[in-house]
């Protein structure tokens, strides 16, 4: 046989350099079924054990990453080291003195929402700008209740986001996602002006509410502050009569789902009943969020509801535990109650002065229409 006829038939019989297993939909599904199941219920009993302070929303934040982020990436240990530095120094300067001054703790809280919602409108930024509204919103109020107990808030804060992202790359190791193309974080669909626009329209809706909690010192009202900060930059957009009563609804439903989910808790209280109905609920709605990717939004803020309120119930340390349950769903209640009836108040106004101030004077690109009625 020739040289030639040999190299022909060495290049036949040559093996293929690398191969790139293709897996259906079904298989990509129930992977991602999978990952979100096992690891809130996972996260679910580690908060449940371990109970450090506001152990409770690590499984939220958890939760909020598996739903928006495909896998795990350097921007998101960028965001939870700077969320991390920044939650220590807002604990530091409260343990330091800074409730003592109310006329300039409140301004910082409002330059520190500010910044949280515009950071909101970005998808790349939006973990550390839940993590910003949230220690810039509980640090000073749980301080205020309970002296001496700012740093303490703080670092458990800190526990909390560390975990959770902990959680969320050990879930891709050992359960990587099976989709061929990788998901990129597009950058904010809004341009900067609209940006800064939406944001100052959700702290105007939100501040008043904080303000007055902060003013009175009224006990118990974490959660109404904590939901109408959140909620209040969806109300800030148009059709936000329509928003809110979607969010008011979907937040009836997780208050539903919870109370079931507490009195079967109630009846057998067992951390492994516990943990099984977590992991049968989390099973249900990863099923509906992931395989109706326009409806993931609705199943979500119910899970993120019945989340909230069993968690943090389960996490009190107060023996009135009943009463604490449905004192949680009753602010989030009034919190969607009062997003309800500010929104009425906004849908037909045209913030024109507010919108020359940022938007008509930003630059002279392609102008922006706002819809009024």
């Amino acid at each position: 046989m020739s040289d030639k006829s040999q190299g022909a038939e060495l290049e036949i019989v040559k093996p293929e350099e690398s191969f790139t297993p293709v897996y259906s939909p079904g298989e990509i599904l129930q992977r991602r079924v999978l990952r979100f199941t096992l690891g809130i219920t996972l996260a679910v009993a580690i908060s449940a054990l371990v109970n450090w302070t506001l152990a409770y929303i690590m499984p939220i934040l958890l939760a909020k990453f598996l739903v928006d982020r495909q896998a795990p990436r350097v921007q998101t240990v960028y965001e939870l080291v700077i969320s991390m530095l920044l939650t220590i120094v807002i604990a530091w300067f409260v343990s330091v003195g800074l409730l003592e001054y109310p006329s300039l703790l409140l301004p910082l809280i409002a330059v520190l929402l500010l910044v949280s919602y515009y950071l909101f409108t970005d998808p790349r930024w939006n973990f550390f700008a839940t993590m910003l509204l949230v220690s810039s919103l509980v640090i000073p109020y749980t301080a205020i209740i309970s002296p001496g107990i700012g740093m303490v808030v703080g670092v458990g804060l800190c526990f909390s986001g560390l975990v959770s992202v902990l959680l969320f790359s050990l879930l891709h190791i050992y359960l990587p996602d099976l989709a061929g193309e990788k998901e990129q974080l597009a950058e904010s669909e809004l341009d900067k002006a609209t940006r800064l626009f939406e944001s100052v329209k959700a702290l105007i809706i939100a501040f008043p509410v904080i303000v007055f909690i902060y003013t009175f010192e009224l006990s118990g009202a974490m959660l109404t502050m904590i939901f109408v900060a959140i909620l209040s930059l969806q109300t800030a957009g148009q059709k936000s009569v329509k928003l809110t009563l979607f969010m008011l609804l979907t937040n009836i439903i997780g208050g539903i789902i919870a109370i079931v989910v507490y009195n079967l808790v109630s009846f057998v209280p067992v951390i492994g009943f516990y943990l099984c109905l977590i992991f049968v609920i989390s099973l249900q709605f990863a099923h509906k969020m992931y395989a109706n990717p326009d409806k993931a939004m609705v199943f979500s803020t119910i899970f993120s509801t019945l989340l909230v309120l069993v968690s943090s119930t389960m996490a009190s340390g107060s023996g009135d535990v009943d009463s604490n349950f449905y004192a949680r769903i009753a602010q989030i209640g009034g919190a969607c109650v009062y997003l309800v009836v500010i929104s009425f108040f906004i849908e037909g106004k045209k913030w024109n002065r507010l919108r020359s101030l940022f938007i008509d004077q930003a630059s002279t690109k392609e102008p922006i229409k706002y819809e009024t009625k």
